[in-house]
C-alpha cells in the first residue's frame, strides 16, 4: 500500500514536472542563504578565533549566554524590543485592516485606486532615503522647527527626545506601510460573493450591518493569518533594523536600542564578539518561534485556519 502511494505520489510528479522545476530556484535560495548559514549558530557556544576559523575555534559552552544574561544592556534592548513590538501590534497592525475596509467601501473604483495608490507609495522608498527626509523635516534645524520658531512656537525634537522617539517610529513606520499592508485585505475583501450583499440589501441591512455580519467575517481567516506572521517576527519586525538604525541616536539609545541595533554594534562597534552577538540572535530565534507557535495555538482554539 506504501508503495502504491509512492507511485502514485511519484507520477503526479512527473505529470507536473515544469511546475515542480520552477521551485528549483526559490529551493537553492533558501538552502544558500537561509539553511547553509544556520551552522553559523555554533559560534554562540564558541569563542571565535580568526586564526582558527568558524569550525577550529574552541568551544565554550554556555558562556556568552550566561555573559548575555548578566549584560544590563541586553536586557534594555530586549525590554525596547518588545515595547516596539508591542506598539506595532496595538497600534500599527489594526489600522490596515480599517483602511481597506473604508476603501472597500468607497463605491467609485477609479477613487479607491488614487488613494489606494497615495497609501501605497510610501512603501517604495527605503527607510535610508526616507530617514533623511525625516530628519530634514523633524531634526533639531528641520523645516519643521524652521517654522515653529518663525511662529514664536518652542521647537520639538522628536528624534532626540526619548518620550517622543518611539511615538515617531510607530507613526512613520504606520504612514510608510499601511498602504502596503492593507493590499492583502482588500484582495481579501474581492473574494466575498458580492450575492451576499445584494441579499443583505433585500433583507433590509444597511452598510454598518453589512461589514458586520459580511465583510468582516469574510477577511477574518485573512486576518488571523497575518497576525500570527506579525507576533512570529515581532523580535525581528516589531522595529525595523533599518528604521531604527538610521533615526536613531545617543540621546535616545536608552528608549530606542533594539536587540538587532545591538547586536550590530556588538559584532561591529564593540569588540567584534562575533559569538555573543550570534549567541543573542539565537536566542531571539527562539522566542521568535515560542511567540509564532502561541499565536497560531490561539487562532486554532478560536475556530480558525491557522499555518500548522
Amino acid at each position: 500500500m506504501v508503495s502504491g502511494k509512492v507511485r502514485s505520489t511519484w507520477k503526479q510528479i512527473k505529470n507536473d514536472k515544469l511546475l515542480y522545476l520552477l521551485l528549483v530556484p526559490l529551493m537553492v535560495w533558501y538552502i544558500i542563504f537561509c539553511y547553509l548559514p544556520m551552522g553559523g549558530l555554533t559560534l554562540a557556544f564558541k569563542n571565535f578565533r580568526y586564526d582558527l576559523g568558524l569550525w577550529g575555534s574552541p568551544w565554550v559552552g554556555t558562556e556568552h549566554f550566561r555573559a548575555m544574561f548578566e549584560d544590563q544592556a541586553f536586557w534594555q534592548a530586549l525590554k525596547n524590543t518588545l515595547i516596539f513590538a508591542a506598539g506595532k501590534i496595538l497600534f500599527i497592525f489594526p489600522i490596515p485592516i480599517l483602511l481597506s475596509v473604508i476603501l472597500n467601501e468607497i463605491s467609485s473604483k477609479k477613487v479607491t485606486k488614487f488613494f489606494q495608490t497615495v497609501f501605497t507609495f510610501p512603501h517604495f522608498i527605503t527607510w535610508v532615503v526616507l530617514s533623511g527626509i525625516l530628519i530634514n523635516f523633524f531634526g533639531t534645524s528641520g523645516v519643521v522647527n524652521g517654522l515653529l520658531g518663525m511662529a514664536g512656537i518652542a521647537s520639538i525634537s522628536p528624534l532626540s527626545t526619548p518620550a517622543m522617539f518611539r511615538p515617531f517610529i510607530w507613526l512613520s513606520a504606520l504612514w510608510k506601510e499601511i498602504g502596503w499592508d492593507s493590499i492583502i485585505y482588500l484582495a481579501a475583501f474581492s473574494s466575498i460573493d458580492p450575492g451576499l450583499y445584494e441579499a443583505a440589501s433585500i433583507d433590509g441591512a444597511n452598510r454598518f450591518q453589512k461589514m458586520i455580519h459580511i465583510s468582516w467575517p469574510g477577511i477574518r481567516g485573512t486576518v488571523c493569518i497575518m497576525l500570527i506572521l506579525a507576533v512570529g517576527s515581532l523580535m525581528t519586525n516589531g522595529a525595523s533594523f533599518d528604521q531604527v538604525f538610521n533615526l536613531y541616536s545617543a540621546p535616545v539609545y536608552s528608549v530606542a536600542d533594539t536587540i538587532d541595533t545591538y547586536v550590530y554594534r556588538g559584532s561591529f562597534g564593540m569588540g567584534m564578539n562575533f559569538g555573543y552577538t550570534t549567541a543573542i540572535g539565537f536566542l531571539k530565534s527562539i522566542i521568535n518561534i515560542i511567540l509564532i507557535t502561541m499565536a497560531n495555538k490561539i487562532v486554532t482554539k478560536s475556530g480558525e485556519a491557522g499555518l500548522f
